[in-house]
């Protein structure tokens, strides 16, 4: 069974920076695929950005150029870099990992608030 933590949201003004942190308890982190996803008010969940095992990355068309999403396999962790925030992405924010042998587990979400 895997336990993500996720931790650095809250409350900060547009175009503003904040860093979403989600730690994995698990060892077999390096063979994971980390995603980050966000569900908007009122909307489904949608899926941000997405890191591979060996580095790769993908984004949603809508952060492109503003977040960024990189991992450090010695702390079991990945992270969200989100620069020149807008009010359109508060939302709350959810740590998603995925592997062969531990199938999908998911973090508790957690709030990012842009507003003046």
């Amino acid at each position: 069974q895997v336990q993500l933590v996720e931790s650095g949201g809250g409350l900060v003004q547009p175009g503003g920076s904040l860093r979403l942190s989600c730690v994995h308890s698990r060892t077999i982190f390096s063979l994971t695929v980390m995603n980050w996803h966000r569900r908007l008010p009122g909307k489904e969940r949608e899926l941000v950005a997405q890191i591979s095992d060996g580095g790769t990355t993908t984004y949603a068309d809508s952060v492109k150029g503003r977040f960024a999403i990189y991992r450090d396999n010695a702390k079991n962790t990945v992270y969200l870099q989100m620069n020149s925030l807008k009010p359109e992405d508060t939302a709350v924010y959810y740590c998603h990992a995925w592997a062969p042998t531990t199938g999908h587990s998911w973090g508790t979400g957690i709030p990012v608030t842009v507003s003046s």
